[in-house]
């Protein structure tokens, strides 16, 4: 479980397939105390820590074909920024918001305008998303906890702060580029548990 408050960002030292997978050699600050079968949420996605390095003080994760397909990892080449954040601890604050680390889509760059110092990000789906958003509600943006608004049918915006546009990779971002996104994991819940009653008991509740 993860907050999506992002610890530091790391680099990506090399890329590696291995049929549909892929391997990712990350180095970050944090090296020293990273331990294998340990897990990371990399731009949003919690992957397993599989080795260490310590010439190169470097980890070594695996993404699967699926997670390839549903994320941006694939996009991924050596010399890429990574959002990176190590599993919460209990009794730690919850300063963002309850984060699985299983990415639900991805979205696109539509546009990124200044703010009097912040940065208004446009994002656009393939897919709709406004059944599990809903206006000042919460979204992770490569990892990154974020309040959302302006939802439409298929965008959304997001303001991001200098402190976060300096410090995660929310700011190489550029029009276009794919990003990962997992909706708040409540809002998920009761989508299910709604979409079931009314499924159930459509037959008592006629148009």
């Amino acid at each position: 479980m993860f907050t999506g408050i992002i610890e530091h960002t790391g680099r990506v030292r090399a890329v590696r397939s291995e049929g549909k997978n892929k391997h990712f050699e990350i180095k970050a600050p944090f090296f020293d105390e990273i331990k294998v079968d340990q897990s990371i949420a990399h731009n949003g996605v919690c992957l397993t820590v599989v080795a260490k390095d310590p010439a190169a003080r470097t980890y070594t994760v695996t993404a699967i074909d699926e997670t390839l397909q549903r994320t941006n990892l694939g996009d991924l080449r050596p010399g890429d920024r990574v959002n990176l954040e190590r599993a919460v601890k209990l009794g730690d604050r919850l300063d963002g918001h309850l984060v699985q680390g299983h990415v639900d889509q991805t979205a696109r760059v539509k546009s990124i305008r200044p703010a009097e110092g912040s940065h208004i990000f446009t994002f656009e789906f393939d897919e709709a998303p406004a059944h599990v958003m809903i206006e000042k509600g919460s979204a992770t943006v490569n990892g990154v906890s974020l309040t959302v608004f302006d939802i439409g049918d298929r965008t959304f915006k997001v303001a991001v702060i200098p402190y976060t546009f300096e410090h995660t990779n929310l700011g190489d971002l550029r029009p276009g580029d794919r990003v990962n996104i997992e909706f708040d994991m409540i809002g998920k819940y009761i989508e299910r548990l709604g979409r079931a009653y009314w499924e159930k008991n459509a037959s008592r509740h006629p148009k």
